[in-house]
């Protein structure tokens, strides 16, 4: 019998070349980046952020043009196929994104262009969806889309996450190579983003990101395994999920920026960004690991485990939602 950890480690290593050239580039283009970015896009601190220093922002730039130009050359070498072209579909969302970053857009035009990216990637999902349930699946496209970067508020830990959760969703679909330069180009922005960060991913980074591991679930070859990959982002989207109707219930306005996920507050319980980091990401690489080894019972148990000493870390060690919400 094969090994699945075994056949995943010889998939990884294969993929070596990608993630090394990916890292690389991605590192390259950030150094070149950043100097400009500060010049022009300054994330400052108010009381809503987590940080402390004038930061610049934008910096997913540099892994949505390595992963658009990896794309590009393996659509040249194959042929073109829509399936296969994932990050030139997100392009406007991520330029939409830019703009956000630089301008502030209006939330109504946002949600239009995360909307019409939604349509897209259900339009080219292999999965039978009904058409009565049409509606449900662009609602949660763009709920993974808002989540992602809802929870875009500590250094390193989205690109972390989301290192974790695109491999392993690429290892269970085998999906094209530039999932594999995505994966290396978020390495090399985790240079720059790991604490204390030295820029930010900003709208353009956390939307593509959110989109691209939806358009990965939606390429699932059925429901079961379109819900163990998603799944796998539960330390990261299963935060937001919870957030988001503990806030409407207690009569927040859910779009305003805020500091009442579970990794704020436990932040502002004393905890370091990297700690926070480590501990999200250690929690997607269980999850990872639970999908490779035993499918959907281990996916789903996992799941469960995490969830509860989430509720624990709410109860016991974060910031009491109370009295964040006062702050």
């Amino acid at each position: 019998m094969v090994n699945p950890l075994s056949t995943s480690l010889v998939v990884l290593c294969s993929a070596g070349p990608t993630l090394v050239i990916g890292a690389v580039w991605s590192w390259l283009l950030l150094r070149a980046l950043v100097p400009q970015l500060r010049q022009s896009l300054l994330d400052h601190p108010n009381d809503r952020s987590s940080h402390c220093v004038a930061t610049p922002r934008a910096g997913g730039l540099a892994f949505v043009f390595v992963t658009t130009i990896a794309n590009l050359f393996e659509l040249a070498s194959s042929g073109w196929s829509a399936t296969e072209a994932l990050p030139v579909i997100l392009l406007p969302l991520s330029f939409a994104g830019f703009l956000d970053d630089h301008h502030n857009l209006p939330t109504s035009w946002r949600y239009g262009v995360q909307l019409a990216t939604a349509v897209m990637l259900v339009i080219l999902s292999p999965l039978q969806i009904p058409w009565l349930l049409f509606p449900l699946m662009l609602i949660t496209v763009t709920a993974v889309i808002n989540f992602t970067n809802f929870m875009d508020g500590l250094d390193g830990l989205v690109a972390g996450c989301m290192v974790v959760a695109l491999s392993s969703a690429t290892l269970v679909l085998g999906q094209n190579w530039y999932i594999w330069a995505l994966v290396g180009a978020l390495m090399g922005f985790l240079v720059w983003n790991w604490n204390p960060a030295k820029v930010f991913m900003g709208d353009v980074g956390s939307t593509f990101l959110g989109a691209m591991f939806a358009g990965l679930v939606l390429q699932a070859s059925n429901w079961l395994e379109a819900m163990e990959i998603l799944l796998v982002a539960t330390p990261l989207l299963g935060d937001a999920c919870l957030c988001v109707p503990r806030r409407l219930l207690a009569g927040q306005k859910v779009f305003q920026a805020h500091r009442l996920h579970l990794f704020q507050r436990l932040h502002q319980a004393g905890w370091r960004h990297d700690r926070v980091a480590c501990l999200y990401i250690s929690a997607t690489v269980a999850m990872g690991i639970s999908l490779l080894l035993g499918g959907w019972p281990w996916v789903l148990w996992t799941a469960a485990i995490e969830l509860l000493i989430g509720v624990w870390l709410d109860q016991t060690i974060a910031v009491p939602f109370s009295v964040a919400s006062k702050g």
